[in-house]
């Protein structure tokens, strides 16, 4: 064979490959959707002018061999004043936990809301009239379970959440657990892969209607102080192991 012709074939071979790796690069990354609200209601009235609401995607993608996914969380003022003091709350709940959200603090147990796994805080000293920020989430997914997440937005000390979006779900009602990935939907019930990789027979629901969060740490400081407590209350206390 000659020079040339190895050549070519060798050229040939490094193209695929590349095209190769492309390929799967595209199919693990996160799929993200356009931003929504889905889910989401305000709360406490928040200050005059000061409309915030929050956004996650409408689908992500789930490696199924690390379970590792990627979305973004965003938080955005669309009322004519500045919002002051605020945080963002994200909160992992069932087969969805939060590794980590960047730029934001891990919230100690003892503060995590009931059925939760996981959660971060996201102070903001100011959100401008008119203006987003976003957050950058890492989290895995169990796809033998549900998964749901929660982003509430409250006052800097917590004492009010005037906006909380879930806890909505991610999921998908037609599970692949031998592909590479696996997209899900918000605001769908995860139909759980069973360990054989067949799925279980009941379908899943697709519901709109969905609970606020009852967190629980400062929630006798809030009752005590005669607050609604639609988000810190009700907490049943932790067993510990």
């Amino acid at each position: 064979m000659s020079s040339r012709r190895m050549t070519t074939i060798a050229g040939s071979l490094v193209a695929a490959s590349f095209s190769t790796v492309m390929i799967f690069s595209v199919t693990a990354s996160a799929d993200e959707g356009p931003a929504s609200s889905k889910g989401g209601k305000a709360v406490d009235e928040a200050p005059a002018g000061v409309k915030l609401t929050t956004t996650l995607p409408e689908k992500i993608s789930v490696d199924n061999s690390s379970q590792k996914t990627a979305l973004t969380a965003g938080v955005k003022n669309d009322g004519s004043k500045d919002s002051g003091k605020i945080r963002l709350l994200v909160v992992g709940f069932d087969g969805l936990t939060v590794k980590n959200v960047q730029g934001c603090s891990p919230m100690e147990e003892k503060d995590l809301p009931e059925g939760s796994n996981s959660g971060f805080v996201c102070p903001i000293d100011n959100l401008a009239a008119g203006k987003s920020k976003s957050y950058a989430v890492d989290a895995t997914f169990d796809l033998k379970k549900t998964g749901k997440i929660c982003l509430p937005v409250q006052t800097g000390d917590g004492k009010k959440t005037f906006w909380q979006q879930g806890p909505v779900p991610f999921g998908t009602t037609n599970p692949s657990p031998n592909a590479p990935a696996t997209p899900l939907l918000l605001g769908t019930d995860n139909k759980p892969v069973a360990p054989g990789g067949d799925t279980p027979g009941e379908l899943p629901k697709t519901g709109a209607e969905r609970e606020l969060l009852p967190l629980g740490a400062a929630g006798a400081s809030l009752m005590a102080a005669g607050m609604a407590g639609l988000w810190w209350s009700q907490r049943r206390p932790r067993r510990t192991v």
